[in-house]
């Protein structure tokens, strides 16, 4: 899953990306933006691993992609810059918490900016298919174009209402029949306030939740800055700033479930592993995360819920209490499930 890390100049993005993945930036790859991946940590991935003591253990990850950062009021490269996030599944939107007070405004600013990139995308497609319309075609292939342009033209008066594509609430086939356009509106997204020492512990600004209601505010930089110190300087200055520990953990999961996702548990003494999977999907799509001869001959899934094995402490327990099931191709996968899939060869 990769998601794109956006933002203005001078927001501090890049300094997120190099926090959140640990990759320094890399001026070379500025303009096209840059990509690297980080681990979604999860306390329970480490107690299954402590209790299985695997060969093995595998968190889910994420793929982030730096990006230029967008200028203020720059509505001719400012698309650009937002094209290289088309094919990324999400946004993660950095606002400048240090040096702007307005970050309501800020993150406005933003959408509008997206909104634009995904307006001009929009609009040059009608004009080609008002063009094809013109011309003399089946009449099944015409009929396709107008139904196409009916849609796009619904997308398009959002769009000029200053709307995101996403506040029109389309249905599965028409999110289907636009997915070519990744239209930036469309994507989910999540924000990240990038905040100095003074805004450590202070709530976000009531106007921006109403915007983000999931915000979160993380001391990037600092966070950086303190694991270069000794243990010993690192606990003195983190007491001294009133912090109980650090941010990123917290961030990662949190980008991780804004993006709709979950994950499930596959266990053994070869491996351990956490799978992301999205929200509300089904067992077969879990099956096919794995392999997809798994999702393919899927026959059935043995399931045991993580609290459930923790407090059995084995697959025979778990059988023996009553907590140990099998499911069909239907069953809704529910985050933290320890799977093992069944399929016929």
């Amino acid at each position: 899953m990769k998601i794109g890390i956006a933002g203005f100049a001078g927001s501090g993005k890049s300094t997120v990306f190099h926090w959140l993945t640990g990759a320094k930036p890399d001026p070379a790859a500025s303009q096209r933006g840059q990509v690297a991946v980080a681990k979604v940590p999860d306390e329970r991935l480490t107690w299954l691993s402590n209790h299985f003591k695997p060969k093995k253990t595998t968190p889910t990850t994420i793929e982030f992609l730096d990006t230029p950062g967008l200028v203020p009021n720059e509505q001719r490269d400012n698309p650009r810059r937002l094209g290289i996030l088309r094919d990324a599944f999400g946004l993660v939107v950095v606002l400048n918490g240090y040096s702007e007070s307005d970050l309501a405004s800020q993150l406005s600013r933003f959408r509008f900016e997206c909104v634009f990139a995904d307006l001009e995308i929009v609009t040059n497609r009608i004009g080609k298919l008002e063009d094809q319309l013109k011309k003399a075609k089946p009449a099944k292939q015409k009929e396709a174009d107008q139904a196409e342009m009916a849609l796009l033209q619904r997308v398009e008066a959002s769009l000029k209402s200053e709307q995101a594509a996403a506040s029109l609430g389309l249905r599965e086939d028409e999110e289907k029949a636009i997915r070519s356009f990744q239209l930036l509106t469309l994507k989910r997204e999540f924000v990240l306030v990038n905040i100095g020492d003074d805004g450590i512990g202070k709530p976000l600004p009531a106007d921006l939740l109403k915007l983000a209601p999931n915000a979160l505010a993380v001391p990037a930089k600092l966070e950086m800055e303190l694991e270069e110190l000794s243990e010993a300087d690192r606990q003195a200055f983190m007491a001294d700033l009133g912090l109980k520990g650090f941010a990123r953990d917290e961030a990662l999961r949190a980008v991780h479930a804004g993006m709709g996702q979950q994950v499930f548990f596959t266990v053994g003494e070869d491996e351990c592993r956490a799978w992301g999977i999205p929200k509300g999907a089904d067992a077969v799509v879990g099956a096919s995360q794995i392999h997809t001869d798994l999702a393919q001959g899927f026959v059935r899934a043995e399931v045991v819920g993580y609290d459930d094995f923790r407090k059995v402490g084995s697959m025979k327990e778990a059988k023996s209490k009553g907590v140990y099931r099998l499911e069909g191709k239907t069953y809704i996968v529910t985050d933290g499930d320890i799977m093992h899939i069944l399929a016929s060869t």
